[in-house]
């Protein structure tokens, strides 16, 4: 049994679902870098397209569940605090995801298999295959378990993503929901670094840098909400 062999047995050991159609599986497993866009290649765009929406129904159907009482502002909050790619990520990792995937030789090198955003793809894609493979009810279970951590961190602030805590302070304030711009994009395809600046109405814009725009979106959020701490 090779190395990625093992991970794809771990991982169906960690959902809890031994897939009866393997193809499905490996399609979910597949980053579209493999076979350089081969259209013989299936990867798992298509699938990700599916378990997106079948990821937001299951979330939005616990939010209900758990509070009859809630207001659907503040469950939407939730419902985007549960199901973005950071949240993914980190139950990709969880998982055990990152040594299953496929990918090209060049996608692996430049740290593809460690990217929050094929990591969070991935994991809706996996959720699709579940889906199509076992049916509603084994992606609720995987589910429920898998978000367990997500659902137990929603109200705590020092855990949220910094760009929902922003948007939530801009609006207890009455203000415009915060906007984003890319400032800077540079480096090499490979290694890139972006520079993204935040405005929110009445204050002085923040910049910041990340790898990625969603990185750098995050850096800014968090940079304008340390300057004005005691208003958030």
């Amino acid at each position: 049994m090779n190395a990625r062999t093992a991970a794809i047995a771990e991982l169906e050991r960690r959902i809890g679902h031994s897939f009866s159609d393997r193809d499905l599986l490996e399609r979910a497993l597949t980053h579209a870098s493999v076979g350089d866009g081969a259209r013989a290649v299936r990867h798992y765009e298509r699938l990700e397209f599916l378990g997106d929406r079948v990821l937001n129904l299951l979330a939005a159907e616990r939010l209900m569940a758990e509070d009859a009482e809630a207001r659907e502002g503040e469950m939407s909050r939730q419902l985007a605090a549960l199901v973005n790619v950071g949240a993914c990520a980190r139950v990709a990792r969880e998982i055990g995801l990152s040594p299953a995937l496929r990918l090209s030789a060049s996608a692996t090198k430049v740290g593809a298999r460690e990217s929050e955003n094929v990591l969070g793809d991935a994991c809706e894609a996996l959720i699709g295959a579940l889906y199509l493979d076992a049916g509603l009810e084994s992606a609720r279970a995987f589910f429920d378990r898998a978000w367990a951590s997500e659902f137990a961190q929603l109200n705590d602030p020092s855990v949220r993503d910094p760009k929902t805590q922003l948007q939530e302070w801009a609006q207890a304030q009455g203000l415009p929901l915060p906007t984003y711009r890319l400032a800077a994009r540079q480096g090499p395809d490979h290694a890139p670094a972006f520079t993204v600046e935040v405005v929110v109405q009445g204050y002085a814009p923040e910049r910041a840098n990340g790898r990625s725009k969603q990185e750098a979106e995050k850096a800014a959020a968090s940079a304008i909400l340390s300057r004005h701490g005691s208003a958030a």
